[in-house]
């Protein structure tokens, strides 16, 4: 196979830019190249007539791990165990590798291949993350459940995204510069520009996962690390021009392979890359129209949305009074626009340390509302129009056992009556009150408001 190049550089590399190149290339190719077989196992489990952005992105999110999520810690150092790994099979690779290679005097062509292969991950990995922001699936809005929940009872993770979240015009501006930077590494000549980008943003990211707790920190790193060996190629002549102000020339190397097969694979890729970007971004947009996969979908009892207060409260015919300290009375709950029921009590909950994030078809398993949440208590409910009944089960994965079936009748447009047996099989008969209640966030800020 013959090889030209464009303003080739010729001049030899120094023993340590060779050995630091043979490094990096080991350490970033074992982590960009799918060798796990869970990879490829979701990979051919997927219907990809029938696919879901959900899958797409999983596969968007891959990276080896040698070591399974419960067997390190998720925040901390601990959760860098796998770089370890990866550090050591690197140093390894490039010591044999300088061992059996002391002639090579540059990896011109090499360098350039690897900077390809990490333009498209991360250019794939930024846009997976942007386009569900730009339609913000990512951080939904708070529910109304949450906007009823003690500030302490939230895990730090679930204050980060309340607080993006409520704002979706902002957390669509995030996406939309995320994919901006994605494109900005597809050009040549503006991959400089997008990795700097990445660098700033995703940088914020990272910081932000590791002080809040919010899972990614490891694989935002990544991100940040790709972002930082792209941006070096231009630090010498962004130094010189800017610091030193001398005039200076872009490194315009290109190799020109004469291969038939490497033009076919190169036109491949970037075609594949635009099918990514297309179907990923089309479906991403109609899942958020029809389906959010990170809030129920079935629609909640009619007419029933809002904040009650517990008037009335009967356990096995015992009148319990207003009690912000028994465990058995309840003190207020809310019905959601999708099937979910939270009920506020002091009964202590056991509280769901997951994300919430998976994709999951039935609706008591998409969990984001109730994860990393303590004081209340949430209830999936399948209601029986024409019995008027409400079949309520928890959706929280440590309380899943507990289920309640209730009957119920509206006394008038505001007072719902609830008479059933609880999750202790103890019979109840609540009366709710429906509160008027106004929400400076869905009034807006900028009109006069009477509350």
């Amino acid at each position: 196979m013959s090889q030209q190049s464009v303003n080739q550089t010729t001049s030899e590399w120094k023993p340590i830019e060779k050995i630091a190149f043979r490094f990096f290339f080991i350490y970033f190719l074992i982590q960009i190249i799918p060798i796990d077989w869970k990879f490829w196992r979701e990979f051919f489990s997927i219907n990809w007539l029938h696919v879901h952005f959900k899958q797409i992105f999983d596969l968007a999110h891959y990276t080896p791990k040698f070591f399974s999520p419960e067997s390190i810690p998720q925040w901390g150092l601990g959760a860098f165990a796998d770089w370890a790994v990866f550090f050591i099979v690197a140093a390894i690779g490039t010591l044999i590798w300088s061992v059996f290679d002391k002639q090579k005097q540059e990896y011109n062509n090499l360098y350039y291949g690897l900077r390809v292969a990490l333009r498209y991950r991360l250019a794939i990995a930024v846009i997976a993350f942007g386009f569900i922001k730009l339609f913000p699936l990512q951080m939904p809005y708070p529910s109304l459940s949450n906007l009823h929940t003690n500030y302490g009872d939230f895990f730090a993770w679930k204050i980060y995204f309340h607080t993006v979240g409520i704002a979706p015009n902002y957390e669509s501006f995030l996406g939309f510069v995320e994919i901006v930077a994605g494109f900005l590494l597809f050009f040549r000549r503006t991959v400089t520009f997008g990795a700097g980008l990445i660098i700033g943003f995703i940088g914020n990211v990272a910081f932000a996962n590791g002080s809040y707790d919010a899972g990614d920190l490891v694989y935002s790193t990544f991100l940040v690390l790709m972002a930082l060996f792209l941006f070096y190629y231009d630090v010498p002549r962004l130094f010189r021009l800017l610091a030193e102000e001398k005039p200076t020339k872009a490194n315009r190397f290109v190799p020109q392979w004469s291969a038939k097969w490497v033009v076919v694979t190169r036109k491949a890729l970037r075609a594949s890359f635009v099918i990514f970007v297309l179907v990923y971004g089309f479906k991403t947009y109609a899942n958020y129209k029809s389906d959010p996969y990170i809030l129920p979908k079935t629609p909640a009892l009619k007419n029933s949305y809002g904040y009650y207060n517990v008037r009335e409260f009967i356990l096995n015919k015992d009148t319990l009074a207003y009690s912000l300290t028994n465990p058995g009375r309840w003190q207020d709950v809310v019905f959601e626009k999708w099937s979910t029921l939270s009920i506020k009590s002091s009964r202590p909950v056991k509280i769901d340390v997951t994300n919430g994030d998976g994709l999951h078809e039935k609706d008591i398993d998409r969990n984001y509302e109730s994860a990393g949440v303590a004081g209340r208590h949430y209830f999936y409910y399948e209601a029986d129009t024409i019995q008027h009944t409400l079949a309520l089960q928890n959706k929280n994965l440590n309380h899943r056992s507990e289920k309640l079936l209730l009957h119920y009748n509206w006394a008038n447009d505001s007072t719902l009556v609830l008479k059933g047996i609880n999750e202790n099989h103890d019979s109840i008969n609540v009366v709710l009150d429906r509160v008027n209640k106004k929400y400076m966030m869905f009034e807006g800020r900028r009109k006069p408001v009477k509350l």
